[in-house]
């Protein structure tokens, strides 16, 4: 487990480079989860990845038994622009979305929504996110078999209006609502796409 993590560990500080600062938050009856923040100045982005969530597969809740070995694994990314929000505060809420495998057995994949149940940072207009595909901004990482690679995935903040139309919709119209407006999805303070 200890072996897994610090591979993610290694793998996300190759895409991301040193990250400044890193949070750990435990839950009752989870293993530890962190999150790690790393600033792209250059660019004006702040990224955010969990580091915990792999630590075991994700299991289905309507199996018996879970195998502990067998299963997919994955850690989460989300990248903001800098300085146009307190962002910092995304901790918590990342932190809880990386332990829902373990509390309620979600499986977490590209196309499901994650409800925080609360703003993912004080002020802002997202209490949800949309999970997109893996592998764009950091590559899947192989494990030894018979150990499932671990994936990461992109959030992308979702306005309650959004969540509710993708419900509907599903994930795909909304991602072509995104496009066709020019969505700026980083943006810690947009408003939600029209949807009209």
């Amino acid at each position: 487990m200890n072996d897994v993590l610090t591979l993610v560990d290694t793998h996300v500080r190759r895409a991301f480079g040193e990250p400044d600062a890193r949070a750990a938050v435990t839950f009752l009856g989870t293993e530890r989860i962190e999150v790690l923040r790393f600033v792209d100045a250059e660019e004006g982005i702040v990224r955010y990845a969990t580091r915990g969530m792999s630590a075991a597969p994700m299991a289905d809740p309507a199996e018996a038994l879970a195998d502990p070995e067998r299963g997919p694994r994955a850690e989460l990314l989300l990248t903001v622009r800098a300085g146009l929000a307190d962002t910092d505060k995304v901790l918590r809420p990342l932190a809880v979305l990386a332990a829902a495998p373990q509390v309620e057995g979600v499986v977490v994949a590209p196309g499901a929504s994650l409800d925080t149940g609360e703003p993912l940072w004080p002020g802002a207009p997202f209490t949800s996110v949309l999970v997109a595909e893996a592998g764009g901004l950091v590559e899947d990482l192989p494990l030894e078999p018979p150990h499932e690679p671990v994936r990461f995935f992109p959030l992308l903040p979702l306005t309650p209006t959004e969540a509710a139309w993708k419900r509907v919709h599903g994930a795909d119209a909304l991602h072509e609502r995104w496009l066709r407006h020019e969505t700026d999805l980083r943006d810690p303070l947009r408003g939600a796409v029209p949807l009209a």
